[in-house]
């Protein structure tokens, strides 16, 4: 592998599309939009000319990838992926988590899908992703909060750039809007990225919230250790800088 792979893991709800809208922007790096779930939800993914029909077989396609290009991989943490049992996937480049009050994305996530499930709220999935790569690699992950992002964007880039070893790219924190490839698959859960111009803050107002209904209020309660426990690692003063990965 002579170029970085880089996963973000997202509770959905997160804001995760905005920061792939910005990856589709900057233009360097080959992108991918919740392969795993694509697995797992119609039983194949595709990567260029290539499809997977398991993860340990994306896994290896995503290697081959990064011989030739940059990779960038945004993946929901809705389900629990049996690659957690692959020993390559904690090695396998930069993993990179994107967390939100779970108080407002329950919120989102119901007026979306009101039958989803309390594992498919993620913020557990995240955590032993989570453990598991630092576990694994000795080295505690990038955490950073989707409400930061949004108020303060070129900042939280800057630091996550550093953090990776990526090129920071201001002109990629705004974009045209419009529908993308990458995510047309579920494109109905990014209407409002699809509308976007670049990372704004836009809480709606939700009829059915964690005030009014139990299944989600009890929902908020079994996930919001998950959550503290993530947000207690979120980064929140400057990065030390690390070396790029020299694939320009």
């Amino acid at each position: 592998m002579t170029h970085p792979i880089v996963f973000l893991w997202a509770h959905p709800r997160s804001r995760s599309t905005a920061f792939l809208r910005m990856m589709l922007e900057r233009g360097d790096f080959l992108v991918l939009h919740e392969p795993f779930s694509s697995i797992t939800v119609q039983g194949h993914a595709h990567m260029a000319e290539e499809s997977a029909t398991s993860a340990t077989e994306l896994l290896g396609l995503l290697e081959v990838a990064a011989e030739k290009n940059p990779v960038f991989v945004k993946e929901t943490t809705e389900y629990r992926y049996d690659i957690l049992d692959d020993p390559r996937l904690p090695h396998l480049g930069e993993h990179t988590f994107i967390i939100r009050d779970p108080g407002p994305t329950l919120a989102s996530h119901y007026a979306m899908n009101p039958q989803f499930t309390c594992g498919e709220v993620g913020y557990e999935h995240q955590v032993e992703i989570f453990d598991l790569v630092r576990r694994s690699t000795g080295r505690t992950p990038l955490v950073m909060e989707a409400e930061k992002l949004v108020k303060e964007p070129e900042q939280v880039i800057r630091h996550y750039c550093l953090e990776t070893g990526i090129p920071f790219g201001e002109s990629a924190l705004t974009w045209e809007p419009g529908e993308q490839q990458a995510w047309s698959r579920t494109s109905e859960w990014h209407q409002a990225v699809a509308r976007s111009t670049g990372f704004h803050s836009s809480e709606s107002t939700y009829p059915v919230s964690i005030e009014n209904n139990t299944m989600l209020a009890r929902y908020h309660s079994h996930h919001m250790p998950f959550y503290e426990f993530l947000r207690s690692h979120a980064f929140t003063d400057e990065p030390d800088a690390k070396p790029t990965w020299g694939y320009r």
